[in-house]
Formats: structure tokens, C-alpha cells, sequence
């Protein structure tokens, strides 16, 4: 006869057998329900508020606020007064990986510099910048709203508001508009399908970290029988509590500025005043980065440190590579060169590693798995959100229309080729990096546009050429947030998800329609009411005036290929290469080649202290306690970026309901 604890312990074992582990209809309601409260709420919170950001990032903080409040709050009550009708672990994640897909759409992934960037030449050219007959002449009218010239009532609206009794111009934007779905549309496919087409190598053949998914996993209950285990940790509620109070100070000092707040930021200038350095305390940050190995989060601060002081030094002596790549990713073109090469061998050795897996992708591609099926084998493809032979020809259809539209747009069509294959790498490269370290904060260390320029040189480009690459801002500039990287997080997630997982790859098509929908609309809405020079000033004035600037200097500064870039890339590949052989040869190898992509990136530098704390902690911790330590300090680690992001949404609702504006808890 078996004891009560005994039968206990039974019965939690058994229960999430018993559930149902679908992706339901009513999930795929409930996220785009999700996905469009994303849609409209980041960017008024962006725009309007001017508050603390929801979705620019990896982390998605939007969508955990939303998954935790849908876990304590709805779903916590029908647990309670109808237990059948609440939604099970599965379909919570169904939910969740809806609202990540549309978390990368709102602001920073597409909206945000959409509409700002396709407008901006008319509005900012000027007899001085001579955008007018530099720039503007190159733009297919097809792709600026109608009646976009300088001065036009369409632009000087959209920048300035509405004059009294006048009406959004809703139908000068719907051909812009439709033309620039058909290329982003076809980008979402292509980050999609080449998601699906590695998830089973990165998941279960190399079996990666994925540490931004493990905290939605714990919030659903999918290993705990249904129920969240990690809310009943009162060292949950700790962590919880420690961003939450140290946000909320700083919220009631922007209305009452006689109470005091404790800062989170230090600088100090360095090397001859030529550096600043950062001590920035990330609390979000803080407990990602404690998800990860400390081999991987140990080389992210020593490199990145180890670049500043180079560049430290290169600044005292006045040396270093002189060219504009513009303002994204490393802080100096010698490291964006050398970033990029340690980015490219990533790529290829991640391909080399994954050669007989892909094999076998290529077989069921091409091939006829019939006769395994029916010999009672398993295709490929089983399990995933769709097949292998649909992911390629959407992977194919999708790369043959954007490379079509940037060739009508003006970009020759063998710079394209090697334009898009740039942009793959860095998009394919930054998601890999996320997904095994952990860096929810990350960007490149270049990006397509300057990286295409620098290696072919402006005459192959051409003026049409340039114009067309500086259009590509929208979608491969600031790449703070990635629809690929939140589809890989998805499919991630999707291993607890058994019955109908093709209805996920129509839920995440679902969540990005309705956000990509409803963020448009809001952002459009808004800048005719308050005018876009009131609303956020990076989106509006700082992103289109870097791009276009970017196009002018290169149209007034024609150069060739740069073989000195070329020869840093090749020296960052080598490099990489270098340190993934060590770190095979020699078992106590302290670095991880990931350090080298992102080491010299701009937003390493700020967070860089933040990963040198949670490093430190885990050291100490294993040290001193071992695994059982590390695993009872976790829940406190996963309350600190909960308890953020529920202070950032709180001090957003707090604002709209008292009409505060620039009340900025948290940026990263």
C-alpha cells in the first residue's frame, strides 16, 4: 500500500499526462488577442507616453506582462471557479509564442521605422542637404505615400499633426503600404521557414541553452503538472520585489521630485576623456545572463572589455580604420570588420556542424518519404509547425520577391544577391548568438546596407543602388528585435506541444498580421493627432536622419571595395575559428567564440557590468554551494526580470490613466 506522499508524488507525475497538450483554436483566439493589445499599446507607450520600452529587446517584455497577468489573473480564476474552462500549459504557450512573434513588429522591428523612414526625405531635405535633387529622385513613387514632395500636406501632417477638422489621409499610404508588405511578408516567410528548417539541429542534436524561454515555460506550468510551481517560491517573490521597488522609486520621483531615487548607471570618462565607461545595473539582464553557462557569459564581459581597451588605446594614439558604416553595431569600423568575420565563420561552422542533419533535410526535400512512412517510419519533418518541403520553397519564393523588389527599387541584381545573403547571415548569426547565451539585449556588429557598400564599393551599387540600400533601414538596421529570433524561441517552446502543431505555424502568421495591422494604424493615427516631432525622438528624427545621412555621405564620398575591411574580416573569421579550436582541445578553455561577434557591439558596453555581476554570482554560487545552490537561487533570478517588466507595465497604466509623458523606468 503506498503512503499518501507516495500517491501524491504519483499523482503530480502523472496529471501532465493526462492533459491535453494541443495548440487549440481558443489558445490562437486568445494570443491574437494578445497580439494586438502589443499592436496598440507598445507604441503608444513608445510614442505617446514616451515611457519605458515594451518590445524593442529579445526579452519581449510586453509579452511576459501579459503571460504573467493572463497566468495570475484570468486564468488563476478559472482554475478556481471552473477549472475545465481555463487554459491548459500548452495552450498558454501557444498564446505566448503568438505574442513574441507580434513583440518584434510594433516599434524597433517594423512600424516604428517604417513609416518614419519612408517619409523622412521629404520632410527633412532642405535647400542645405539638397536631398531634394540628391536623394529624392532615386525613390520609386510606388514606395512613399501619394503626394510626397516637399512641403506636401501628407508629410507636414504626419510630422507636425492635423490642423483642426482635417482628417488622417488614410489612402495616401495604402499603396506605399501594400508595396512594402509584399517585401515584408516575404522577409517574415524567409525568417520563418529557415527557423523551421533548423530547429531540430539547434534543439535536440546540439540541444542549446534557449535561456529566454525557460521563464515562460516555468509560468505556464508545462513541467510542473499545470500548475506554476516557481509562484509558490517565496525566493521568487524576493527577486520579484527587488526591480519593483527600486522601479517604483524612480516612478514616484518623476512625479514627486522631492522623493528620492537610487540610481541604476554610472559613468566615468577614460583614456583622455575619449571613452566614457559604464557601470549599468540591469536587473532583467541580470537574471538572464545567470540562465546561461559561464563559460558563454564570462567571454561576453572579458572580450567586450578587452575591445574597449583596445579602442581606448587606438583613440590615445589616433589609429584605427576610417570609414562609415553607419551608426549600428560596433562602436569602430575595425571591430564592425572584425565582428562581421567572427559572425561569418559562425554561420559557416554552424553549417559545417550541422551538414548530415541538413542531408537528411535535403533528402525529405527532395526525395519521397512515403515508403518510410509506410514501413512504419517517421518522415523528417515529424513533429514540426510545418514540412521541410514547404519551409524551403517558402524559404526560395520568399528570397526571389525581396530580391525582385530591391531590384525594381533600383539595387542592381548581383549587389542584391550579395546584399541579402549579408542580411541572412546577421539575421541567421545575431538569432544563434540569443538563443545560446542568452543576450535578450543584443545587436549585430554591422549591418547589411554598410557591410554591402564597404565590400563591393559604391560604383557597383550605384546612386540608385545607394538610395535603395538606405531604404532597407526599415527592416535591417536596428536589430534589437527579430521576428526569426522570436520564431526560434517559439519552436523552442513548441517541443510542449504534441497534437496539432501545424495550427502553431498559422498562429504565429495570425499574431504577426494583427500586430503588424494594429501598430501601423496606431502609429499613422497618432503622428496626424500630436504630430511625429512630439513622439519618440529616435523613431522620428535620429533613425531617418542617420539613414539618409548615411546615403548622402556615400553619394558625395564615392569610394571601391575596402580590401582594409575585407582583411578584418578574414583576421575576425580566422580568429573565431582559432577559439572554437582551443575550446574543443582544451577542456578548461575560459572562452566562448560568441564573445568575439558581439565583444566591440554599443550595447555591449552598457550592459557589460551587469554580465560581469550575474557571472560572478554563479561562480560563487557553485563554488561555495554547487548545483543544489544554483538551482534554489534560480527562482530569484527569473523574479528579477519578471519584477521589472511588471513595474515598467505597471508605471505605463499609472501614466496613461494620469496623462504623464517621458516617465522612463527602465531602457535595458
Amino acid at each position: 500500500m503506498r503512503s499518501p506522499a507516495t500517491a501524491a508524488r504519483a499523482s503530480a507525475d502523472d496529471r501532465p499526462a493526462l492533459e491535453p497538450r494541443a495548440v487549440t483554436w481558443r489558445a490562437i483566439a486568445v494570443g491574437a488577442i494578445g497580439s494586438l493589445a502589443l499592436g496598440l499599446g507598445a507604441p503608444y507607450a513608445t510614442h505617446v507616453l514616451r515611457g519605458s520600452y515594451m518590445d524593442l529587446d529579445f526579452s519581449t517584455p510586453g509579452a511576459l506582462f501579459l503571460l504573467f497577468f493572463l497566468v495570475v489573473g484570468p486564468n488563476a480564476l478559472l482554475r478556481r471557479l471552473s477549472p475545465r474552462r481555463a487554459l491548459l500549459p500548452a495552450e498558454i504557450l501557444t498564446v505566448y509564442c503568438m505574442m513574441i512573434v507580434a513583440s518584434a513588429v510594433p516599434t524597433m522591428g517594423l512600424s516604428g521605422q517604417l513609416y518614419p523612414l519612408i517619409s523622412a526625405p521629404v520632410y527633412y531635405g532642405s535647400p542645405e542637404n539638397k536631398w531634394e535633387q540628391l536623394i529624392l529622385p532615386h525613390i520609386p513613387e510606388w514606395a512613399m505615400p501619394r503626394g510626397a514632395e516637399l512641403g506636401a500636406p501628407v508629410i507636414k501632417h504626419f510630422y507636425e499633426g492635423l490642423p483642426p477638422g482635417q482628417t488622417v489621409p488614410w489612402l495616401a499610404w495604402v499603396p506605399a503600404i501594400a508595396a512594402w508588405m509584399l517585401l515584408l511578408l516575404a522577409l517574415h516567410l524567409v525568417m520563418m521557414c529557415s527557423m523551421v528548417l533548423l530547429r531540430r539541429q539547434w534543439v535536440e542534436h546540439e540541444r542549446l541553452v534557449y535561456p529566454l524561454t525557460q521563464l515562460p515555460v516555468e509560468l505556464s506550468g508545462a513541467t510542473t503538472g499545470g500548475r506554476p510551481a516557481l509562484l509558490s517560491a517565496p525566493v521568487f517573490w524576493i527577486g520579484f520585489g527587488v526591480p519593483f521597488i527600486f522601479g517604483s522609486l524612480t516612478g514616484l520621483h518623476h512625479y514627486f521630485p522631492a522623493i528620492p531615487h537610487v540610481p541604476m548607471v554610472w559613468s566615468f570618462p577614460v583614456f583622455r576623456n575619449s571613452l566614457s565607461m559604464q557601470l549599468r545595473i540591469s536587473f532583467p539582464m541580470l537574471g538572464f545572463f545567470y540562465l546561461v553557462n559561464l563559460e558563454s557569459s564570462f567571454s561576453l564581459w572579458f572580450l567586450n572589455r578587452l575591445f574597449f581597451i583596445t579602442r581606448g588605446i587606438m583613440n590615445v594614439l589616433g589609429v584605427g580604420l576610417q570609414e562609415n558604416l553607419g551608426v549600428y553595431g560596433a562602436q569602430t569600423p575595425t571591430f564592425a570588420h572584425l565582428g562581421m568575420g567572427a559572425l561569418l565563420a559562425l554561420f559557416l561552422s554552424n553549417l559545417w556542424a550541422a551538414r548530415r542533419f541538413l542531408a537528411v533535410v535535403w533528402q525529405s526535400i527532395v526525395g519521397d518519404v512515403r515508403a518510410d512512412v509506410e514501413a512504419g517510419g517517421a518522415p523528417p519533418d515529424a513533429g514540426e509547425i510545418t514540412s521541410y518541403r514547404f519551409a524551403f520553397a517558402g524559404l526560395v519564393a520568399g528570397l526571389v520577391v525581396m530580391g525582385a523588389w530591391l531590384n525594381l527599387a533600383g539595387l542592381p541584381a548581383l549587389v542584391a544577391v550579395f546584399f541579402l545573403f549579408s542580411a541572412l547571415l546577421i539575421f541567421i548569426g545575431l538569432t544563434r548568438v540569443v538563443v545560446e547565451s542568452g543576450l535578450a539585449e543584443a545587436v549585430a556588429p554591422s549591418i547589411a546596407p554598410g557591410i554591402t557598400v564597404s565590400g563591393l564599393g559604391t560604383s557597383l551599387v550605384g546612386k540608385r543602388g545607394l538610395v535603395a540600400l538606405g531604404m532597407t533601414y526599415v527592416w535591417c538596421s536596428d536589430l534589437r528585435t527579430l521576428v526569426m529570433t522570436s520564431t526560434a524561441h517559439a519552436l523552442k517552446m513548441s517541443e510542449h506541444l504534441d497534437e496539432h502543431r501545424p495550427r502553431l505555424f498559422a498562429g504565429l502568421w495570425i499574431a504577426l498580421v494583427v500586430a503588424i495591422v494594429s501598430s501601423g494604424w496606431i502609429t499613422l493615427r497618432n503622428a496626424y493627432a500630436i504630430g511625429g516631432t512630439t513622439m519618440n525622438s529616435w523613431f522620428f528624427n535620429g533613425s531617418p536622419l542617420a539613414c539618409y545621412r548615411w546615403v548622402q555621405d556615400k553619394l558625395y564620398n564615392p569610394a571601391g571595395p575596402n580590401l582594409w575591411g575585407w582583411a578584418l574580416t578574414g583576421l575576425g573569421t580566422g580568429l573565431y575559428l582559432l577559439l572554437t579550436a582551443a575550446r574543443f582541445r582544451y577542456a578548461n578553455w575560459p572562452f566562448h567564440p560568441i564573445g568575439l561577434v558581439v565583444g566591440g557591439v554599443w550595447l555591449m558596453d552598457t550592459i557589460w557590468f551587469t554580465c560581469l555581476l550575474a557571472w560572478l554570482s554563479k561562480a560563487v554560487t557553485l563554488h561555495y554551494g554547487g548545483p543544489k545552490s544554483l538551482r534554489m537561487l534560480r527562482p530569484f533570478f527569473l523574479g528579477l526580470i519578471l519584477g521589472q517588466y511588471t513595474c515598467n507595465a505597471v508605471w505605463l497604466f499609472l501614466d496613461y490613466l494620469t496623462g504623464h509623458t517621458g516617465n522612463q523606468i527602465f531602457w535595458v
